[in-house]
């Protein structure tokens, strides 16, 4: 069984800084791609960023681009988003993604096979 565990997540002045981990854990796992969405209580799952496993392809919101950066560490299994220039508007339940094979589209929760438990992130204004 994998599982996928964030952490890092907090409370932050706006114009701050954060930096979110999400590790696996579990059977042998190398997905394709480990991602990052986003979700506040009655709105949709919004996508922020997603990058590959092995040549770090990385794609990110239009809202994210440029203050958010995520990277990968394959011999750790761990995806981590450095959040940088935080605005009130980053405040959500950030979600960890992985999945197994390509998304067909990249930005559609409905292609992540395994979440992790959410970990919240509050930027004070």
């Amino acid at each position: 069984q994998v599982q996928l565990v964030e952490s890092g997540g907090g409370l932050v002045q706006a114009g701050g800084s954060l930096r979110l981990s999400c590790a696996a854990s579990g059977r042998t796992f190398s997905p394709f791609a480990m991602g990052w969405f986003r979700q506040n209580p009655g709105k949709e799952r919004e996508f922020v960023a997603v990058v590959t496993g092995s040549i770090a392809i990385t794609l990110y919101a239009d809202s994210v681009k440029g203050r958010f950066t995520i990277s990968r560490d394959n011999a750790k299994n761990t995806v981590y988003l450095e959040m940088d220039g935080l605005k009130p508007e980053d405040t959500a339940v950030y979600y960890c993604a992985a999945a197994t094979q390509r998304p067909r589209i990249w930005a559609s929760g409905d292609d992540y096979d395994y979440w992790g438990q959410g970990t919240q992130v509050t930027v004070s204004s």
